[in-house]
């Protein structure tokens, strides 16, 4: 690239950050502060961006970082090629952002709620979180809502998609996970490129999250390797639903009519039980394989179990899509984007209906 188109795409890619921070502050959500950090962030992020091609040819560059982009450029490929994915500039290039997390996110909820506190933006709508590129303001943010009552939770994000206002990279903190994870988040952010219904996050990350698995099983089989760890994908399921079974009993209880001292107790020995419950299907079933340990045995609160159920949620519904369209991803496509466009009351109808499929 020589400096002259260099200097036109810097100056591309500066304009659409503007422009986004604009439609940003048009918003009237949160503070000028907190979007000001966020369009710093992702400036920084865009600037340590390096084409993957010319890594791949610096002998200088570390063997093992080359493999893992040599591997990401592959997978970057086949997203295209097989599974109709937007073939443009995204996760062709490379950014070293030198931390473990591109973003922290903060979800809250209120003492006695499993609701989350939604944050509302004009380009993706209202999520149920916000993004930090600083951990320590993501902190800080976290103990300002704790001082007003509520539970929160911090969790560290290795990608995340633009929805193609840019060229997103392969970050450093995608690299960390095993070679069967780092292709399933290039096909899960991908997705969201290709298709982004605003205001339904569950839609949307459900939606993803289907393209991310089909993906992985066709780049699996294309590749002549086994399913990537069935067993992981068992326990992840049985986890996932322990937890909304007790999302669920949490929400039954703070519908009920208890004064708030006994509902704290009550909301205490919830978690528990989710803890008991836990360490019994691990040592009956999973052999004493502490998978989640970590997150079990931290600090629980109610929005701490928001994230799950998002991920997942439709699922089954994308896939018997998938099986309508004669697992032909264009035409999948199609009906996903037919179905994006219903409104929200007849979208959730028919994915319950799907679902129950």
């Amino acid at each position: 690239m020589t400096f002259s188109s260099f200097s036109l795409a810097v100056d591309r890619w500066r304009r659409r950050a503007v422009a986004l921070c604009a439609a940003l502050l048009l918003g009237g959500c949160g503070t000028l502060d907190y979007y000001g950090h966020l369009a710093v962030g992702h400036v920084q992020l865009l600037q340590a961006r390096q084409p993957i091609a010319g890594l791949l040819d610096d002998p200088s560059v570390d063997v093992r970082l080359r493999e893992r982009l040599a591997l990401a450029r592959r997978a970057r490929s086949f997203a295209s090629g097989e599974l109709g994915l937007p073939d443009n500039g995204s996760y062709r290039l490379y950014a070293d952002i030198q931390r473990p997390y591109v973003v922290w996110n903060l979800f809250a909820t209120p003492e006695f709620a499993v609701t989350p506190e939604l944050h509302c933006f004009p380009v993706a709508g209202c999520v149920a979180y916000r993004g930090f590129y600083s951990q320590t303001r993501a902190r800080g943010a976290a103990a300002l809502l704790k001082q007003q009552g509520l539970d929160t939770y911090l969790g560290g994000v290795e990608a995340y998609s633009t929805l193609g206002w840019f060229d997103d990279p392969i970050l450093n903190t995608m690299l960390r996970w095993s070679d069967e994870r780092l292709v399933a988040l290039i096909f899960h952010e991908l997705a969201h490129q290709q298709l982004y219904v605003k205001d339904d996050s569950a839609f949307n990350e459900s939606f993803a999250t289907f393209v991310e698995r089909e993906g992985l099983r066709q780049w699996q089989l294309h590749h002549g390797k086994p399913a990537a760890d069935p067993e992981g994908d068992r326990q992840r399921q049985q986890f996932t639903a322990l937890v909304l079974a007790s999302r669920t009993r949490l929400q039954q209880l703070y519908a009920s009519e208890r004064d708030a001292a006994s509902m704290r107790v009550a909301k205490q020995a919830e978690f528990d039980r989710l803890r008991t419950e836990y360490r019994q299907l691990r040592d009956r079933e999973w052999g004493g394989v502490g998978r989640y340990d970590g997150w079990i045995e931290a600090p629980l609160n109610n929005a701490k179990l928001l994230p799950f159920g998002l991920y997942d949620r439709w699922v089954p519904a994308f896939a018997v899509l998938f099986r309508q369209a004669g697992a032909d991803w264009a035409r999948f496509y199609a009906q996903v984007e037919a179905l994006g466009a219903l409104p929200a009351a007849e979208r959730e109808q028919t994915l319950q209906r799907l679902n129950s499929e």
